[in-house]
């Protein structure tokens, strides 16, 4: 009996345990593995815009709605148009970036001109009587000649009459004292006559000694300084004279232009022997397009340089906008007025002029060098976070020295590479050109190409950039360059010379025309190849 109690007893206790482990094995596996399938911390990329606008953050933040901005994490597919570039590629290419921000652009329009001579500083002296020229004092053209200089001696007969007739009409008036007044009277007219015959032929006559014409009005003109000047001593006229050679003087500072005098030669009355110029003050005319025009206003600070002088300004202001276009070029002269106390500035000389054109507000502006111009649109790249980039079709307006206006496309402090954009661009294009490899691929209808013998043919690589080497022939003005290159086997191009455009004009910075080149050709679209790298070749390489 003990015994079987016993054995009751040990059985009981056997299901017991076994149960008590059952149950025990069932409640605490899964709190054992928990800690191995605890999910694992991801690192954020940056946070989007939870609408879905172009805006992101390397910051948690809220938008306007109040609505928190959605994480991405390292891992996630990328949007459409974003790629990344790992951080060690990212300093290899120097990529630098700045934000769009607010500015007041210092628009300024650079136009071509040349230097004139000012209009109202030019003078020409030509005698209004004929005569002999007798002698030179300033005989070269190009000349420098001060005002009241000598300029050459003339012997008139005309001139030795009319000067004679207004000695014998002085000497009569002078000898008439005791005379009645109709006869002082007559004689009167008579010098009054002779004089202004003198002076509208710019001679001064000679005046009545102050002892012989007491109590009568007689003219004392000074000697004109226009086009010619008495050069002689006043004489006396005591006895019937007449100055047989007369002086012409230099009406003002400056150089001679012109010379038709010669030395013993005779003249007629109105011939011009002089023509003499002040270059204290000069003008540049230069030619505006007829879309700039509306920008120009008189009274506009303009800056002038020189290939004579070069690294220096020299500073004036927009004198007039003339009211004629010229039909031929679509263009309208301005003409610009200059200091020019040194004498720097020379007639013909070729000139660069900057007209400010003053500034209209701030308005959202980035660097030049961040816009990449493919020809039909302007694209920046926005660096969204480390490594990760977006290029963006933006609207530019107007343009200042450094910086372009941008209507749309972007935000207010987002950051846009100025710096190795042109190499991120191919980057992004390259890795779209991929995309659409794999995209091919995965699709099973599409049929495979073989070949004669029923085998697969090997796939053909696509090729994104096409590398080419040659010779830079020149850089254009409308923002080509001008390349002769070898033949390009991706493209199937013999060797020629042909125009193409830059998707960066920084490619082209220090590299000279003349130089040997490697570049990378990239197609934006059917037909158009738009030069993405160009670096200049070096010995040795």
């Amino acid at each position: 009996m003990n015994t079987l109690v016993k054995t009751t007893l040990a059985v009981l206790l056997l299901l017991g345990v076994a149960a008590a482990g059952y149950w025990f094995g069932i409640h605490a596996g899964p709190a054992a593995k928990e800690p191995a399938t605890a999910p694992v911390a991801r690192k954020v990329l940056y946070y989007r815009n939870p609408m879905g606008l172009p805006d992101t953050s390397p910051q948690p933040k809220k938008d306007a709605m109040g609505m928190d901005y959605v994480p991405v994490y390292e891992g996630d597919a990328e949007p459409n148009g974003q790629f990344g570039i790992s951080l060690d590629k990212v300093q290899k290419l120097g990529v630098k970036s700045e934000a769009a921000a607010m500015r007041e652009l210092d628009t300024a329009l650079r136009v071509t001109g040349r230097i004139e001579v000012d209009e109202r500083r030019t003078y020409t002296i030509a005698p209004k009587f004929e005569g002999w020229v007798e002698h030179l004092y300033a005989n070269t053209t190009g000349q420098a000649v001060g005002k009241g200089q000598p300029l050459f001696d003339v012997y008139s007969p005309e001139l030795v009459s009319a000067q004679r007739e207004h000695a014998l009409a002085q000497q009569g008036l002078a000898s008439m004292q005791d005379a009645d007044d109709a006869a002082k009277k007559s004689m009167q007219q008579l010098v009054t006559a002779s004089a202004a015959r003198l002076k509208n032929w710019d001679i001064a006559p000679s005046p009545q000694p102050a002892d012989e014409t007491a109590g009568h009005s007689t003219p004392r003109d000074k000697a004109v300084q226009g086009d010619g000047g008495q050069g002689d001593e006043r004489e006396k006229q005591s006895s019937i004279s007449a100055r047989p050679h007369v002086t012409f003087r230099s009406p003002v500072s400056g150089i001679v232009l012109d010379k038709k005098a010669i030395q013993g030669m005779r003249f007629s009355a109105g011939e011009p022997l002089y023509q003499i110029a002040d270059l204290a003050s000069v003008w540049v005319i230069a030619d505006v397009p007829e879309q700039d025009i509306g920008q120009v206003r008189p009274g506009s600070r303009v800056q002038v340089g020189v290939d004579a002088w070069p690294g220096r300004s020299f500073d004036g202001k927009v004198a007039f906008v003339y009211p004629t276009l010229d039909n031929a070029t679509r263009t309208v002269p301005v003409r610009m007025e200059i200091a020019n106390p040194h004498g720097l500035l020379k007639p013909a000389m070729f000139a660069r002029a900057r007209i400010e054109t003053g500034a209209s507000g701030k308005v959202l502006a980035v660097p030049a060098s961040a816009v990449i111009d493919s020809g039909n649109r302007q694209v920046v790249l926005v660096r969204l976070a480390e490594g990760r980039f977006e290029p963006r079709t933006v609207t530019t307006g107007k343009r200042g020295d450094d910086y372009i206006q941008i209507e749309s496309g972007i935000a207010e402090g987002e950051q846009v590479v100025t710096a190795a954009n042109f190499l991120l661009d191919s980057e992004s294009n390259l890795k779209a050109a991929l995309g659409g490899m794999d995209e091919h691929a995965g699709h099973a209808a599409t049929p495979t190409a073989t070949t004669a013998a029923g085998r697969p043919a090997p796939a053909q690589p696509v090729s994104v950039g096409h590398q080419a080497s040659g010779t830079l022939d020149a850089i254009n003005g409308d923002g080509t360059v001008s390349v002769t290159h070898g033949p390009i086997g991706s493209l199937g191009w013999p060797g020629m010379t042909m125009d193409f455009a830059l998707a960066n004009p920084s490619l082209v910075a220090g590299i000279k025309p003349g130089s040997a080149i490697s570049f990378e050709l990239v197609e934006r679209k059917p037909g158009e190849y738009v030069i993405t790298r160009l670096q200049a070749q070096h010995e040795g390489h």
